[in-house]
């Protein structure tokens, strides 16, 4: 038997077990879509029982932004400290309590807290699944797997979203978050049967039990049981979460935070104002501006297959420079669109596919970028950060709009951040796709500025 059970895992063609688990991670991801555009579905019918003016609903959609930032920030590193597993299950825990608390809420200070403590949950969980969709998967498919994964924001979400749509025709806005409470409760048994704890992770941190637990995860996937767990040197033992912050990941910390923020200014710009600029400003029906938002959702879900299976013949970086390049001319082309629906309804698909197949490729990096012990704290630190990117994009976009800039040009000044994004990652250094075993693991090189970030690439 080999000694090393994440050898085998990267050098073994993945079992049905794993693309299964590969699949669960997809529908973790679409509960983060869903319960973005569930907010947006309920809102109209918040406002007409409790009536409220609509400035003051949006510190509603703020704290559900504001919970998921925090969560990602701050859970990340209890991923990686007690494993996994815990962490996605305490995470659904969370968002299941969060959402049927909202039912019950009778005003906005409860319907904010409960909305933090849903983003929370939500923030917890998109750290985590990162983690998992990379350590579950085969050197080969390693991208694809964390793209695919990726994929369940847009794909769940607009399915979601359809629900609720269909949901409210007949009853009132608390229905949105019964079926969101339903749908994450679901996961809870799957993930606690199916998903065992990560192999990469028992086999780096190496527990009370590790080697059991190593094995069960091991046949409960399909693959060969191991002797004796793999040696993890001292110096190796004492390597934290504050690793991110520490020379040799520091930079590669700055590079993806920054370029995470910039994008998400981007995508999220298309997200909360194509309805608004739809109707108000080209004079569609509702309808019809809810139709092009979706053709931007599943212009997402496509940019992101795609993406992951150009990462198996093309370098990550450079592929996704490239989209986030090309999703900077596609906003752009937005702006300048006329009033034509069915024109409207193919850019905004195009668009989705690139700025998504963007988020996609940073994700991956974020994967890619960190060794084991610190995945999941530099990939919710990401995301965590960028999440404030979702909060102030809509915001710059919104005062620009009102300050007569016009929607030419703010899409424009909006698709910049794309290009930004772009930019800043010219400077990370990523080592090439290298297995991800952590007896190789060197000690982390010392960055000299932004340009000398060295992303461990195990």
């Amino acid at each position: 038997m080999q000694k090393d059970p994440r050898d085998i895992l990267l050098k073994s063609p993945m079992t049905a077990m794993q693309i299964l688990i590969i699949a669960l991670t997809v529908g973790l991801n679409g509960l983060d879509g869903f319960d973005v555009l569930a907010i947006s579905y309920a809102s109209p019918g918040i406002r007409a029982e409790w009536g409220i003016a609509q400035d003051v609903l949006g510190f509603v959609l703020v704290a559900e932004l504001f919970g998921m930032a925090l969560g990602s920030i701050f859970l990340g590193g209890v991923a990686d400290k007690i494993g996994r597993r815990p962490l996605m299950l305490g995470s659904l825990v969370v968002m299941v309590v969060g959402m049927y608390s909202v039912t019950l809420t009778q005003g906005l200070v409860a319907l904010s807290v409960w909305r933090v403590i849903t983003g929370l949950g939500i923030g917890g969980m998109l750290a985590t699944i990162n983690a998992v969709a990379a350590e579950f998967a085969n050197a080969k498919n390693k991208h694809l797997s964390v793209s695919i994964m990726s994929i369940g924001y847009p794909a769940v979400g607009a399915v979601g979203g359809l629900v609720a749509s269909w949901l409210l025709r007949d009853h009132n806005w608390r229905w949105v978050f019964y079926f969101g409470c339903g749908m994450t409760a679901v996961f809870i048994p799957l993930v606690y049967f199916l998903i065992p704890e990560s192999v990469h992770w028992l086999a780096r941190k190496q527990p009370a039990g590790a080697l059991e637990r190593i094995n069960r995860a091991m046949l409960q996937i399909g693959q060969p049981t191991v002797a004796a767990l793999p040696e993890v040197s001292e110096a190796m033992r004492k390597r934290s979460v504050t690793d991110i912050f520490r020379p040799g990941l520091v930079g590669t910390t700055v590079i993806v935070a920054l370029a995470y923020f910039f994008h998400i200014t981007t995508f999220y710009y298309i997200l909360k104002w194509v309805p608004d600029i739809l109707v108000n400003t080209m004079h569609f029906p509702a309808s019809s501006a809810g139709g092009v938002l979706t053709m931007y959702m599943a212009g997402g879900a496509t940019g992101g297959i795609v993406f992951g299976l150009l990462t198996i013949r093309f370098g990550l970086k450079p592929l996704t420079i490239a989209v986030l390049v090309l999703s900077t001319v596609m906003v752009s082309v937005f702006g300048q669109t006329a009033a034509d629906l069915g024109a409207l309804s193919t850019i905004c698909f195009v668009a989705g596919f690139f700025t998504n197949a963007g988020i996609v490729g940073l994700y991956a990096i974020f994967a890619h970028a960190y060794p084991t012990h610190v995945r999941a704290t530099g990939t919710g630190f990401a995301i965590g950060f960028g999440r404030f990117g979702s909060m102030i994009g809509p915001s710059v976009a919104g005062f620009l709009l009102k300050g007569g800039y016009g929607v030419p040009s703010t899409s424009i000044l909006m698709a910049i951040g794309s290009l930004v994004a772009a930019g800043v990652l010219v400077f990370l250094k990523l080592r090439p796709d290298v297995p991800d075993a952590e007896p190789v693991e060197e000690p982390a090189k010392v960055s000299t500025g932004l340009g000398g970030a060295v992303a461990h690439g195990r």
